[in-house]
């Protein structure tokens, strides 16, 4: 058992658990019940996201960190509009001023 994870935000927890449990690495997610704890602020105490098998573990970190990666990536930027040349943030999946789709454009 290795714990990939530790956060307060048991939504991240679940979500780095579905991909994972989608690749075939089965995991276990710690601390669960504490979460919901009213008060509970002590790191130790936070849902933690554990893989079962140790073989796993660099599959699982590289499919967490292409995730987290690609979260940044669309995140950060501008996209340019080939439609109207207008600028959106890169996280917009369509222009904010004429609609058109901005997938695939890079400003």
């Amino acid at each position: 058992m290795i714990e990939l994870l530790r956060q307060r935000d048991l939504t991240k927890i679940n979500y780095y658990q579905s991909l994972l449990e989608a690749a075939g690495i089965p995991t276990f997610i710690r601390n669960e019940n504490l979460s919901t704890t009213e008060g509970v602020s002590i790191p130790d105490f936070f849902p933690a996201l554990c893989i079962v098998n140790d073989s796993d573990e660099a599959a699982a970190v590289e499919i967490m960190r292409r995730d987290m990666d690609q979260a940044k990536k669309e995140v950060e930027g501008d996209v340019t509009c080939a439609k109207c040349s207008e600028v959106s943030p890169a996280n917009f999946g369509t222009c904010w001023n004429c609609g058109t789709a901005l997938e695939g454009m890079m400003a």
